[in-house]
C-alpha cells in the first residue's frame, strides 16, 4: 500500500478533560454522499482512539503542502505537547478545526468497526468547509506534493 499515494490529515477531538487531542491519519476516504460519510482508520493502540470514541466525533482536517511539519507533530512524540503553539479553533460542536488547512469536516460517529489492528470509524458529516490549494501527500514513505491547477 505504500505505492498508493493518499492525503494526509489530522484526525481531532476533544478530550474529557475537555483539552484537543488528535493525530495525523492517511487512510481516510468518502463512503456515501446520502448521507454523507466518511471513514477513518485509527490503530487500536492509538493513545487518541478512546477520547475521540468517547467524544462522539471528530474532525477531519486536510492538510495542504506547508503542513509537514503539523503532519509529524501529530504523528508521534509527546501527545501531550501536540498542540503547543497550533492554532485551532472551536467548532459549535466543541471539536477543533486547525487553522489554514485546505478543507475540514466535523463528523458525529456513524459507526465503528473493529478490523484487525486497526478501529473503523465510520463519521457522518455535520459541517464542513473546503478552502482549496495544494494537499500534502504521502507516497512510498515520504511527504509529496501535488500542484493543483
Amino acid at each position: 500500500m505504500g505505492q498508493y499515494a493518499t492525503g494526509v490529515t489530522v484526525v481531532a477531538a476533544t478530550g474529557a478533560d475537555g483539552e484537543p487531542l488528535g493525530l495525523t491519519a492517511n487512510s481516510v476516504t468518502s463512503v456515501s454522499l446520502k448521507p454523507p460519510l466518511v471513514l477513518v482508520c485509527m490503530s487500536r493502540s492509538s493513545e487518541s482512539l478512546g477520547g475521540i470514541l468517547d467524544c462522539g466525533g471528530f474532525t477531519v482536517n486536510v492538510l495542504g503542502s506547508d503542513h509537514v511539519g503539523l503532519s509529524t507533530r501529530f504523528s508521534g512524540g509527546d501527545r501531550d505537547r501536540r498542540w503547543e503553539g497550533v492554532d485551532y479553533r472551536t467548532l459549535p460542536s466543541g471539536r477543533p478545526v486547525l487553522d489554514g488547512v485546505l478543507a475540514w469536516l466535523d463528523c458525529t460517529i456513524y459507526r465503528d468497526f473493529e478490523a484487525g489492528d486497526h478501529v473503523i470509524l465510520v463519521g457522518e458529516a455535520i459541517d464542513g468547509e473546503a478552502v482549496g490549494g495544494d494537499p500534502l501527500l504521502f507516497f512510498g514513505g515520504e511527504y509529496g506534493r501535488l500542484h493543483s491547477g
